[in-house]
Parts: structure tokens; C-alpha cells; sequence
């Protein structure tokens, strides 16, 4: 791995093994780095009603990911380095589209027995209007197919899962003019908590991804 702490070959294209500090350089600079990251994710992370949380990814959250995975894991090779970066670099948003990691929050066996089988399928219930309500673009929620895959059960959701939310031009441009609404669109979905207004900053912050 690469000892410079300073990585913007291509600040919109994938992760590199170029992109990620070696362990030493990564303690340099991680106290700093992980103030930087819990700010940056503050506004890009959208609670609607009690129990799903979406955290919208890029190349800073996903960089974290894996230099925290790395960290843990004492990985030392760029072979398993590279293992990383396969995995995570599937879930970076692409030209004109958002990208998020969904949670469920559920803390409690009564809530997870509850909740995970009212809630199968909430990975495509997720949706941004987008605009003014009389006139909003709707936008879906889509999973990411390789996490699908493995994720989806008929009978029993999980409690994570990876979806997108691509967009036309027009929603596009519509999104960072707003207002914007993240609504939870699902049948089981607890009653007054479907929907949850992004701040500006948010909004702003997310904009940024779609360019």
C-alpha cells in the first residue's frame, strides 16, 4: 500500500490501492481523518421515523470503510487490500445516481422478530420526491444486485442492505434546486413516520454525487 496520506488521483472514479494509507501513515493521520468523515456523514445521513436510517455513500465513506476494515483486520497485503476495494467499490454511486447504505434499526430480539418480517421487501419501498408535492419527481430505491442477491429472503428481511437511487437530468437538477423528501413507501411501515424533509446542507452535501 501507498504511504502518502494524500490520495486525489481521480477524485470521482473508483478506489485504488493507491488511494489507501499503509497502516502506519493511516494512525498518522486517522484521528483527523475519523472527525472529518463523522462530520461529513452527519449530513449525509437521513433517519425516517424510528427505524430506517440511510447513510448516502461516496468515495470519502467508503475509503473510511475500508481503511477501517483494514485496520481491524490487520491486512498488510495489497492482494487483501484489493479484496476490499472489489467489494465497496460496487457500492459507490454512479453518474446521475445516489447510493446508500439502508439500516434498520432495531436493537432488541422482540424488534428484529417483529420487524424483519414485516419489513421484507423495504429495500425498493425507499423513495425521493423530489421538488415541490403537487409537482414531485419520484424516485425509487433499487438494490444494489450483487447484495441482493445474497441479501433477499421471501420470508425475512435484513437488516442491511445497499440500494441506488438513479435519476434522470431532470431529477437531477430538480434535486439540487429542492425541496426534497425521503419517504419510506411500505405497507408495514409504522403509521406518521413515512417521510423525513433532507436539510439544505444535506441536500447540498448529496447534490455533489449527482454531478
Amino acid at each position: 500500500m501507498n504511504n502518502q496520506p494524500e490520495r486525489r488521483a481521480d477524485p470521482s472514479g473508483p478506489l485504488t490501492l493507491s488511494d489507501i494509507a499503509d497502516s502506519r501513515a493511516y494512525e498518522r493521520e486517522r484521528d483527523a481523518f475519523r472527525r472529518h468523515v463523522i462530520a461529513v456523514k452527519k449530513l449525509r445521513r437521513v433517519s425516517v421515523g424510528p427505524i430506517v436510517t440511510l447513510t448516502f455513500e461516496n468515495r470519502l465513506t467508503m475509503r473510511f470503510q475500508i481503511q477501517e476494515m483494514a485496520r481491524a483486520e490487520k491486512m498488510t497485503t495489497d492482494e487483501a487490500i484489493q479484496h476490499e476495494l472489489d467489494v465497496y467499490n460496487r457500492l459507490l454511486p454512479g453518474p446521475g445516481e445516489l447510493s446508500a447504505t439502508l439500516f434498520l434499526e432495531l436493537t432488541t430480539a422482540e424488534e428484529l422478530r417483529t420487524w424483519l418480517p414485516a419489513l421484507v421487501g423495504v429495500e425498493r419501498s425507499c423513495e425521493l420526491h423530489i421538488g415541490p408535492s403537487a409537482s414531485a419527481i419520484v424516485v425509487a430505491s433499487v438494490p444494489e444486485a450483487d447484495h441482493d442477491a445474497r441479501l433477499t429472503r421471501p420470508e425475512v428481511t435484513s437488516a442491511v442492505h445497499y440500494v441506488r437511487f438513479p435519476m434522470s437530468a431532470s431529477a437531477a437538477a430538480a434535486f439540487e434546486a429542492g425541496p426534497v423528501r425521503l419517504k419510506v413507501n411500505h405497507r408495514s411501515y409504522p403509521p406518521g413516520h413515512e417521510g423525513a424533509e433532507l436539510s439544505d446542507e444535506s441536500r447540498s452535501e448529496l447534490a455533489g454525487d449527482l454531478i
